[in-house]
């Protein structure tokens, strides 16, 4: 007999430790590698100290997949307790932690794996959901259902003040890197059907085009499901993040509003002055 559903995410997720312990979330940790150290992402290492070593050495770091043998000794755990297990995954086109997990998990009853089609809190958005079904005591196969289902209808963006970070790590060229800076432009990185891309660009100071980001995002707000919005920093200056709450809040003032910082992957990726609006739209992107 089940004892309960049990909701867990690899570490990507970025949710806050207050949201994890309130919800009871499990953290499945990635591995992080910089220079010649490995590390555990969240646990022995964190962005700050990604960011101090890079403007020492002006090296960043790579960050591994769950291994499949750290999953199935997980669901081994979970499943011998009694418990079903629901596993929220980033998008298996960005790693392969998805795949492992999912090769772990066949081996072994109630055990479901999502992949969140997202990163960051795109993916924390699908893991709250399941925490708060879980909560009303849904099964675990309707809660993977249900969120797969959703997974489409996260919107998922980030503005990013340097294309240094995304230039060093070879996800842009030096060219493009070097106009943005000159033009001073500050692209719009989304979230589409599991893959990273870049949509508007906008030029101006980075707290200065953050309003008319958020305003372009929301709308009117008439297809935003207003129950949990996150803004998500990667170590952004507290004004710029208090202005940007605001600004959500004038075209959704019903929402939950929850500031999170980004873990070592979104971090090490885009480097400190990146900052998103992350929600639920009432329909697939794109329709």
């Amino acid at each position: 007999m089940i004892q309960k559903t049990v909701i867990a995410a690899d570490s990507t997720c970025d949710l806050s430790p207050e949201l994890i312990e309130a919800y009871g979330i499990h953290i499945i940790p990635l591995g992080v590698t910089l220079g010649e150290a490995q590390y555990t992402d969240g646990v022995d290492i964190d962005p700050d100290f990604i960011y101090a070593h890079y403007e020492k050495t002006g090296e960043l770091p790579k960050t591994s997949a769950v291994n499949l043998v750290d999953f199935e000794d997980y669901f081994a755990r979970e499943t011998a307790a009694g418990n079903a297990v629901v596993l929220f995954t980033i998008s298996s086109d960005m790693s392969s932690t998805c795949n492992n997990a999912r090769l772990a998990a066949e081996g072994f009853e109630n055990v479901y794996v999502v992949d969140t089609r997202n990163l960051s809190t795109g993916g924390g958005l699908l893991v709250v959901t399941a925490a708060e079904m879980a909560a009303e005591g849904r099964s675990a196969a309707e809660i993977a259902e249900t969120c797969t289902a959703l997974a489409p209808c996260v919107d998922a963006s980030f503005i990013i003040d340097s294309l240094e970070f995304l230039h060093k790590g070879g996800r842009c060229s030096a060219l493009a890197a070097f106009g943005a800076n000159m033009l001073s432009l500050k692209p719009c990185i989304l979230v589409k059907e599991g893959k990273m891309g870049v949509g508007k660009k906008y030029r101006g100071k980075f707290g200065a085009v953050l309003p008319k980001y958020v305003s372009d995002r929301l709308g009117d707000a008439s297809d935003v499901v207003g129950g949990h919005i996150f803004v998500t920093h990667a170590g952004c200056e507290p004004a710029i993040i208090d202005a940007c709450v605001e600004a959500v809040k004038a075209i959704v003032p019903e929402a939950k509003i929850h500031i999170t910082r980004a873990g070592c992957t979104i971090s090490s990726h885009c480097g400190r002055n990146t900052l998103g609006v992350l929600f639920i739209r009432t329909h697939p992107l794109g329709e």
